[in-house]
């Protein structure tokens, strides 16, 4: 697996002005901090969530600082089925022509947890909110990212997804599978749609306090240190597809 910082970017106002983008998990953290920052850059946004009132309210800082409105949907991947996921695409289609960017940072943990207490159920619940939605999704939306000119789609990844850690095992297992799944993608579609994996590194958010409790919160940076990298990816400077993507200052060791 190649795996490439993202480059230092300083992106014009404009970048994203008439774009249209999703970002799944646009209810808090990284989603929600990509919603608000794209729709400075002029997007048109499409985001998802399976909390309503957390949608409205980012809803409402967008049309309050940008005079857009974003289109919002309540869609939980743990609750749909497949006639939720084509009701989806059919309510999508009625509002753009073409999908320009495809942001899946929606997710759940699960249990950090040794194999064997790690439950088949368990199992189930993280691939089919981390691994099967991105599928679902994606599926569902290639018609429209066929229309679109220059065409990305970024998953949201992590360390543990690329590189297996014990105790991980149902969110580093999801996470390898999105790895693989991207790959797929973007040897199928070389020539029309440009696919990426990303991992933030250690960012605040809710997940990333369940995962490590003791950690102090003010040690890690926070979502809006994201965004550049996402405009990045997004943007016509990344000619490239197939690639996983690490923070652009992320320490390695």
């Amino acid at each position: 697996m190649l795996v490439k910082k993202v480059p230092e970017f300083s992106p014009p106002s404009e970048l994203l002005e008439g774009k249209n983008i999703l970002i799944t998990g646009a209810g808090s953290g990284i989603g929600r901090q990509l919603a608000i920052d794209f729709a400075q850059k002029g997007a048109n946004l499409i985001l998802m969530s399976k909390d309503f009132k957390k949608l409205m309210s980012v809803q409402d800082q967008i049309k309050g600082k940008n005079n857009k409105e974003p289109l919002i949907i309540e869609f939980d991947f743990l609750k749909a089925k497949d006639k939720e996921y084509k009701r989806l695409s059919e309510g999508i289609d009625k509002h753009i022509s073409c999908l320009d960017g495809l942001v899946h940072v929606a997710a759940v943990l699960g249990y950090i947890s040794p194999f064997m207490s790690t439950s088949l159920g368990q199992l189930k619940t993280v691939m089919e909110v981390n691994f099967e939605s991105n599928f679902l999704l994606t599926q569902l939306l290639m018609p429209q990212l066929l229309k679109a000119r220059s065409p990305s789609v970024i998953f949201t990844s992590s360390g543990v997804g690329r590189r297996p850690r014990a105790l991980w095992t149902s969110y580093g297992i999801s996470k390898g599978a999105v790895e693989a799944f991207m790959q797929t993608l973007a040897d199928e579609y070389e020539n029309n749609i440009r696919f990426c994996t990303y991992n933030p590194g250690a960012t605040k958010t809710a997940m990333r306090a369940q995962a490590f409790p003791a950690e102090d919160p003010n040690t890690v940076k926070l979502p809006n240190k994201l965004t550049n990298d996402f405009l990045w990816l997004l943007s016509e400077e990344n000619n490239t597809t197939g690639i996983a993507f690490d923070y652009s200052k992320l320490e390695t060791k």
